[in-house]
């Protein structure tokens, strides 16, 4: 068994696939920089063929990035190994990640193809992928599914044409981790090049078993798991990252082995996604959830008190969890908030520190006490930067039990135009801020899904408002915080917008 694993993260492409996570360029971009941070081997960045914001958002990422693989998934199609290998031009360290299925079902209904013509395929499309790029991963999609004495037969073949990474998936979440040892141990037992590739494992969860596969994969002699930051995808989801790395580090009597990962980022990583995204991971998910390191019980915390390994098994600062040791409040400068980001992991360039800072002090003035949870609230959306179409500049409510809400809502265009307009609603303030906005922009949105949550505690905690807004056939996340609900609710929806405007501006530029 190897003494290292690597980490393949695909957050951005199988991750990005699951609904509602979708993400825009710059938050993609913004991503796969803290995907470099944490520490992973290889990030795909995306399915290049797709559309036109996939192959942009491969060709920016691949530019941008200079310490990790970057990854271009491809079918076994010609076409699409030709934009994956022009969309990867630019890395230092590329990979084309192309796949064929090979089980039955799928060979029989979704391709209408013979083993021998799967086989061929399979041959010719890594060579032409070799022509391009000297890192070639095959995956056999549905590989748990699939004949194991046909998986020997094509991963030899494959390695002889020039693959440096086969990859076994377990597309559906079909296989348990018995089955799976079997199946790695009968492919390390029966394809006689395998020393000359890395042998991968890509699991989903749709049985709640993505994790404990890919690990009894890594004790099989597996020596690449692919995984996603908070185990997003489809349908159940992909192995959690976080939750193999913290497995491997853990219980290293178990596993015996190393990877790359910087654990102290892990968190850092969580909580960026799900500020994109909008989708929170729920409280009792293991390593990140908000509960993973609280102790309620009694005998619990007594146990705690008296020696913290009673009841925990790793410590919060491992992945990154700090402990608020300098408290900020409204006579905080500018140098302690600065020292305070770079404590707790956070890069920010100066434009996004100004700001950050700015609302850091309207803050304080509102709160006599500023947590590491509320600063997280201001940075994480900081961190992503796109041109603003729309800005809030004021907004008026008069509401009442009694009486029909009205807002008054002003907006500033990035023409400079000052936009106004006044809306009254029996639904409440937010219906009728909503429906302003949408008179002030000349647009009419489906509010697809509306989030709040508290920061922190108390009755002057931060509101962090997520939502999702439909236009035509596209969904686009918005994000907005305040003490205010009303005001975090439409600095989310004019975030929304704007992030509409700037994927199509995006398009047009490709």
């Amino acid at each position: 068994m190897a003494n290292f694993v690597k980490i393949f993260d695909t957050t951005l492409r199988d991750g990005e696939q699951s609904p509602g996570c979708s993400m825009n360029l710059a938050e993609k971009l913004e991503m796969a920089h803290q995907l470099e941070r944490l520490g992973v081997d290889v990030m795909e960045a995306g399915f290049a063929i797709a559309s036109p914001g996939d192959f942009a958002s491969v060709k920016s990422i691949a530019k941008n990035i200079k310490n990790t693989t970057v990854a271009s998934l491809a079918r076994a199609l010609t076409k699409d190994i030709d934009a994956a290998a022009e969309a990867l031009k630019g890395a230092k360290y590329p990979r084309i990640h192309t796949f064929i299925a090979t089980s039955d079902i799928h060979m029989q209904y979704k391709l209408k193809k013979t083993k021998e013509e799967v086989l061929a395929t399979a041959i010719e499309m890594v060579k032409y992928a070799k022509k391009f790029c000297q890192d070639v991963e095959f995956s056999a999609e549905d590989a748990s599914r699939s004949n194991p004495a046909f998986l020997y037969q094509i991963f030899e073949a494959v390695i002889a044409a020039g693959a440096t990474v086969i990859n076994v998936p377990d597309t559906v979440g079909y296989t348990s981790p018995d089955e799976f040892v079997a199946l790695i141990k009968g492919i390390k037992e029966n394809v006689p090049s395998l020393h000359k590739a890395d042998l991968s494992v890509h699991c989903h969860n749709d049985l709640g078993l993505a994790v404990a596969n890919s690990l009894a994969a890594v004790r099989a002699g597996a020596t690449q798991i692919e995984c996603t930051i908070n185990g997003i995808g489809e349908r159940a989801g992909n192995a959690a990252l976080e939750e193999i790395v913290m497995n491997l580090q853990t219980r290293k009597d178990l596993y015996q082995l190393d990877c790359r990962v910087h654990t102290k980022e892990i968190y850092r990583t969580s909580k960026l996604l799900s500020s994109i995204t909008g989708v929170r991971v729920q409280p009792n998910k293991a390593i990140v959830g908000e509960n993973a390191f609280a102790h309620e019980s009694g005998i619990h915390q007594h146990g705690m008190l008296a020696n913290k390994s009673t009841y925990e098994i790793m410590t919060p600062e491992s992945i990154g969890l700090t402990e608020n040791k300098m408290v900020l409040g409204k006579h905080s400068g500018r140098h302690a908030f600065e020292d305070k980001i770079k404590s707790m992991g956070y890069e920010l360039d100066q434009e996004a520190l100004t700001i950050a800072f700015e609302q850091f002090k309207i803050l304080a003035d509102k709160k006599k006490d500023v947590t590491d949870r509320d600063i997280e609230a201001l940075v994480c959306r900081r961190m992503v930067q796109i041109p603003e179409a729309y800005k809030l500049d004021r907004f008026v409510i008069n509401s009442g039990n009694t009486i029909t809400t009205t807002s008054s809502m002003r907006l500033l265009s990035k023409t400079g135009h000052i936009l106004e307009e006044v809306v009254s609603s029996y639904d409440g303030p937010i219906d009728a801020s909503y429906k302003a906005i949408d008179k002030l922009v000349g647009r009419k949105f489906i509010l697809e899904d509306f989030v709040i949550n508290s920061v922190t505690g108390g009755t002057d905690a931060q509101g962090e408002v997520n939502v999702k807004i439909k236009n035509k056939d596209r969904v686009y996340n918005g994000h907005g915080v305040s003490m205010d609900i009303v005001e975090a609710s439409i600095l989310a929806y004019i975030s929304a917008i704007n992030n509409m405007f700037y994927e199509q501006e995006e398009k047009k530029e490709v």
